[in-house]
């Protein structure tokens, strides 16, 4: 395990014990890992996490993930120790192989359905990037696009009548969507205009996001606002401040 500091070139492909437990490697502020830690803390699966340096990426990187990407989920107890990657795949994979706790509905057409709404939110994501890495040159266009993405949602959940879109609780379709919820609070720090939610336009949704703080799995892996904000800073002037957590006890998960 790489202890919460992020492994870069050079470094050692680090030791973990032969316990078959899970392989995650990942990086703290990738939301697409951040689904794969979602999934696993919701079911409760013990895993290793082994954080990654992007910028410089460790030569023994590809023998766990070919394309040289996050998140990475190694299978210890499958024959040959084999490796998944892509969000999605790793999602889907971690809840049919462990069902106890379920997040994908089980009626076949809610779950494409539910699959479907996962697609269209990259309209959103694609947006709010453009306003993370752009800043105030991006946006109005860009936080507009974000509104009419989210129009989807809102509309989405209250036609459902349910706090999340997974009914009581939340299912995959609320993990797939966090990442860039929980980000969307760095907005307040990143524009001049301290951007805040249409309360009346994205009522449902607010509610939404308030519940979700609080529920477990986010809350294992939640960073707030400001310090989203500080890494998105860097990274807008080439810095990937990986390792800007390593010393915050209270904000490190490494295993």
């Amino acid at each position: 395990m790489s202890g919460g500091r992020h492994l870069a070139k050079g470094s050692q492909k680090p030791e973990l014990p032969d316990d078959g437990v899970l392989r995650l490697y990942s990086m703290r502020f990738c939301p697409y890992a951040h689904r794969a830690h979602l999934v696993l803390d919701a079911k409760n699966i013990p895993h290793h996490t082994i954080y990654i340096n992007l910028t410089e990426k460790p030569e023994w990187l590809t023998e766990v993930s070919p394309l040289g990407k996050v998140p990475a989920l190694q299978l210890p107890k499958e024959e040959g120790n084999p490796s998944l990657i892509e969000s999605l795949i790793i999602a889907e994979y971690l809840d049919e192989k462990y069902p106890e706790i379920p997040l994908f509905p089980k009626d076949p057409l809610k779950k494409a359905q539910d699959k479907i709404l996962i697609e269209r939110f990259n309209a959103v994501t694609s947006a709010m990037y453009k306003v993370f890495l752009g800043g105030s040159e991006a946006a109005p266009g860009a936080l507009t696009e974000i509104s009419t993405g989210l129009d989807i949602f809102e509309k989405e959940l209250n036609s459902r009548g349910t706090p999340y879109f997974g009914g009581d609780k939340p299912g995959m379709l609320d993990y797939m969507i966090w990442p860039w919820c929980e980000r969307s609070a760095m907005l307040k720090y990143l524009l001049p205009d301290k951007y805040e939610m249409d309360k009346e336009r994205f009522g449902k949704l607010i509610a939404w996001r308030d519940l979700m703080i609080n529920d477990p799995a986010v809350k294992v892996f939640y960073l707030d606002g400001e310090t989203h904000a500080k890494f998105m800073k860097a990274r807008r002037e080439n810095v990937h401040d990986y390792n800007m957590l390593v010393n915050d006890a209270k904000r490190q998960r490494t295993c």
